[in-house]
């Protein structure tokens, strides 16, 4: 049986949006890019992001160490294997994204905010909150992972700054709450897909993201696909400079579904590894997630908090937390 397909799709259907001067204050700029990316959500879901403000050199730094770090031993990654709080290395099998499907074929490691064991919310228990898990046989690694966990940050309130002025909101509707971010990033490998495992077996099979929105830079091997509005799956081809960015469930509660998520999958069919950085961003634990309601609607969700809703959602995806 052969790999899941996709139709090959003309770049500029998922568009290109550039960020130049977008935290400069200008008020046009940050109107320009809420009308670019109205026009992004309805047509693909997905859209890339130029002139983003993430160094070049410190993403070629993130790769550099997603490379060292994955071609070691296993059982010198399970040192660092993932524990309750969702930090650290998920072994191939220990995700799946939907539930009717196969365990993603990946290996990923997770980090978040950057904490110590004094923490009080750690202290006292918080799910999904704790100090990250570093490998001892890569010391450099923490202050570079660190570093982008910060950038990416940086650049999803810019986003969710537009957002919000696209649905005529203040500015930091989305935002008051970001001092201890909930968000995860990922370095992800992808080994070389066996055309013998089937059309229903993915490096990540198809599903929505839980939260506001993803960062993904994906290498120049590519395989993402996503879920145009005709239901068909089309390839979302690497741009060199880029990061493609795509809405996740709760920004789609948040703002009641005027801005949804969409499907998306991973098939490595390029007979080579394949390697993806990817940040989840989302606010403060305790962040109220209510719909936001134009006016004459209805609220389509109940009201739920940020950190709540993804402890719900990890509990269903990740194979470890079934066994808490």
């Amino acid at each position: 049986m052969a790999y899941a397909e996709a139709k090959s799709v003309d770049r500029s259907l998922i568009p290109v949006i550039d960020l130049t001067d977008l935290d400069s204050g200008d008020r046009s700029v940050l109107a320009r890019v809420a009308g670019d990316i109205e026009h992004a959500v309805a047509t693909s879901g997905f859209f890339y992001v130029r002139n983003h403000g993430i160094p070049e050199d410190l993403i070629d730094a993130v790769y550099d160490m997603a490379g060292q770090f994955f071609r070691r031993p296993a059982d010198e990654k399970d040192h660092v294997r993932v524990n309750r709080n969702h930090r650290g290395f998920l072994g191939a099998g220990g995700a799946k994204m939907s539930d009717d499907a196969k365990p993603d074929l990946k290996e990923s490691f997770i980090w978040g905010l950057d904490i110590d064991e004094s923490d009080a919310d750690f202290q006292a228990g918080r799910p999904l909150i704790g100090p990250n898990q570093w490998p001892d046989f890569l010391p450099e690694m923490r202050p570079v992972l660190v570093r982008y966990f910060e950038a990416c940050n940086t650049l999803g309130w810019s986003l969710l700054k537009v957002f919000a002025t696209a649905l005529a909101l203040p500015a930091d509707h989305f935002i008051k709450a970001t001092d201890k971010p909930m968000t995860r990033c990922s370095i992800i490998y992808y080994p070389p897909q066996d055309v013998d495992a089937g059309a229903d077996q993915f490096g990540v099979a198809p599903h929505t993201d839980f939260g506001t929105m993803t960062l993904l830079r994906q290498d120049e091997v590519g395989g993402l696909q996503v879920q145009d509005k005709d239901g068909e799956w089309v390839n979302a081809l690497p741009i060199e400079g880029t990061i493609i960015v795509n809405i996740g469930d709760l920004l789609a509660r948040w703002t009641n579904n005027r801005f949804a998520s969409t499907p998306h999958r991973v098939v490595n069919s390029s007979g080579r590894e394949r390697f993806s950085l990817v940040a989840a961003v989302d606010p403060n634990f305790e962040t109220d997630m209510s719909p936001v309601v134009a006016e004459g609607d209805e609220a389509l969700f109940d009201p739920i908090s940020c950190g709540d809703y993804l402890v719900w959602r990890f509990g269903k995806a990740f194979k470890y937390r079934s066994k808490d």
